[in-house]
């Protein structure tokens, strides 16, 4: 460990890489790349938001590697919490979502990078490794669009989805894969009322009529993320 109490990896030991994902076959083929690296090891993976927290607690990964879409919960929720509870943890998310919405607001979260799972391994690789130096991992595309709307002065065109919050943006793509309601408040443990209002306050960050409006905004966002 560091002065303020950070781990660090030693010239001797490996890294430990924990993986959150809640695809068993996406966790599978990411273990195994990761295993290539002589100098990388997985101490540990989960599919859930508590899982995961517990994990990391016995693992003591430098890194983690997280999704953004996780089963009763969402990445971002995880990110806070590992944030208040193993500040110390490397972030990187590595999610199949469109950067140009997601990476700004899980570096918001404390993630230190983003990458897509579309990427070549040795991308991630590379990008794990960026992360482990103290550096911030974006593509070259995100990382010049986030320099260009802090200090550059330039216009960015924003999409509209970008008002949502976490939560509201996680229920606006679930609305566009077809969820229903009810499923939607099973699948966040959350109550069917509660989900309506989510749904209502979509409509009015949007600027949407009805239900048929938001439904067919969502469907085709999901189409073209």
């Amino acid at each position: 460990m560091n002065k303020k109490g950070k781990q660090t990896p030693s010239i001797t030991e490996k890294t430990r890489i924990f993986l959150l994902d809640d695809h068993p076959v996406v966790r599978q083929g990411i273990s195994e790349m990761i295993q290539h690296e002589t100098d990388f090891v997985v101490c540990g993976e989960a599919d859930n938001y508590q899982d995961a927290l517990d994990g990391v607690t016995k693992g003591k990964p430098h890194v983690i590697l997280v999704d953004i879409s996780l089963s009763g919960s969402s990445g971002f929720e995880f990110l806070k919490a590992l944030q208040m509870h193993q500040p110390g943890v490397k972030a990187l998310v590595l999610s199949m979502h469109d950067e140009t919405l997601y990476a700004e607001r899980a570096l918001r979260e404390g993630a230190r990078g983003y990458i897509m799972k579309q990427e070549v391994p040795k991308k991630i690789i590379f990008a794990i490794r960026h992360v482990l130096k103290g550096q911030i991992y974006l593509s070259e595309t995100m990382m010049e669009r986030v320099l260009e709307k802090k200090y550059g002065g330039i216009s960015v065109d924003a999409s509209p989805i970008e008002v949502l919050s976490d939560r509201e943006l996680e229920v606006f793509r679930m609305i566009g894969e077809g969820t229903a309601t009810s499923s939607i408040a099973k699948q966040l443990h959350r109550s069917v009322k509660t989900i309506e209002t989510y749904r209502a306050r979509i409509k009015v960050k949007l600027n949407l009529k009805n239900n048929m409006e938001l439904i067919r905004l969502a469907m085709n966002w999901v189409q073209n993320e």
